[in-house]
């Protein structure tokens, strides 16, 4: 039996890769929750400060993506997403500690993230230390007006 082992290579996106991220959200998003951002709001969103994008790659392919940003001492994981091929092998877990540590040397105290309730990412989530703080009832509508409940999670970095 041979094991071929993966490298998750991250780097630091820009609007130049919005391409990539997109066809991670296409493969990754159910339609059906409308949970994918547009290129307009993701170009929107970069061009903010504070805001940065984390691209991970797995043999030269996007393998995922991490949007976040950072105001004064907290910071909030927007958005992050895995390529159905590529989840369970540590991408997702290497993009959030990415953000974390990145988060820190932007000198938060705190990151913030929102999920809708029933989203399997929630295992990644709480497998990386964050703990559930809040709930949002109906706070997301899905494509054909189904309401979805929001969970808040955050975690405290020391």
């Amino acid at each position: 039996m041979s094991t071929r082992l993966h490298m998750v290579e991250l780097v630091t996106g820009t609007a130049a890769d919005l391409g990539a991220v997109e066809q991670v959200m296409a493969s990754a998003f159910d339609p059906r929750f409308g949970e994918a951002w547009t290129r307009s709001q993701l170009l929107g969103i970069l061009g903010m400060p504070g805001v940065w994008l984390t691209l991970a790659r797995v043999d030269g392919e996007a393998a995922g993506f991490a949007l976040a940003r950072a105001i004064v001492d907290e910071a909030e994981l927007l958005l992050l997403a895995t390529a159905p091929t590529f989840r369970r092998q540590g991408v997702g877990s290497a993009l959030v500690r990415s953000i974390l540590a990145d988060a820190r040397e932007r000198g938060a105290v705190r990151v913030h993230l929102e999920v809708r309730a029933g989203n399997n990412a929630v295992e990644l989530y709480r497998g990386t230390g964050f703990a559930k703080c809040g709930e949002r009832r109906g706070y997301y509508r899905g494509k054909g007006g189904q309401v979805y409940d929001a969970h808040s999670y955050s975690i405290a970095l020391s």
